[in-house]
């Protein structure tokens, strides 16, 4: 492929003003790899189908294996990794520990962006609305109901800012 084929595009990746040069058939997943070395959003079905790798794009969210790294120019990006905010985990983030809603941890960054977008639409939602949400993600080691268990606690973190009942989490990597 040419240098000609490529173009530079800018966006904002987690915070932050961010620019790559792609080309018109690479997608998000790609660059957000090979570019930013960010690996929580991953390819796993390759067709947009099982939501392992779900991103934020202007906080809707996309299927990063299919959408193309193209469009992305000029709009916000979230990733898993950009939901902690100075190392402490974001409320979403820390239900999802406290509620065991992940088994092997595959599929858990997509089930984590998905539960921020559902929430952010629907505040308070019903064990029906979030299984009809998060039903774009699979889970290969079933942990359905504690995932269900999980969104639900992080919707009562986030509609009580001021009452904390999740324990505080720390990234593994903060001192």
């Amino acid at each position: 492929m040419s240098a000609t084929q490529h173009r530079t595009i800018g966006f904002t990746l987690n915070g932050r003003a961010v620019s790559s040069s792609v080309a018109p058939h690479e997608t998000v997943i790609e660059v957000l790899q090979r570019d930013f070395g960010l690996f929580g959003a991953r390819e796993s079905c390759g067709q947009g189908l099982c939501g392992c790798c779900t991103v934020l794009v202007d906080g809707t969210a996309v299927s990063g294996c299919l959408y193309l790294a193209a469009f992305i120019d000029g709009t916000n990006l979230v990733t898993v990794e950009g939901l902690a905010n100075q190392g402490v985990l974001h409320p979403i983030q820390q239900a999802f520990l406290a509620r065991s809603g992940f088994q092997c941890g595959f599929c858990t960054p997509g089930f984590i962006l998905m539960t921020k977008e559902l929430l952010e639409r629907y505040p308070r939602p019903t064990d029906e609305q979030i299984r009809h949400y998060l039903s774009g993600n699979l889970c290969r080691c079933a942990a359905y109901p504690d995932i269900v268990e999980s969104v639900k606690m992080a919707a009562e973190s986030l509609a009580q800012p001021r009452r904390h009942p999740l324990p505080k989490g720390r990234l593994p990597s903060d001192p």
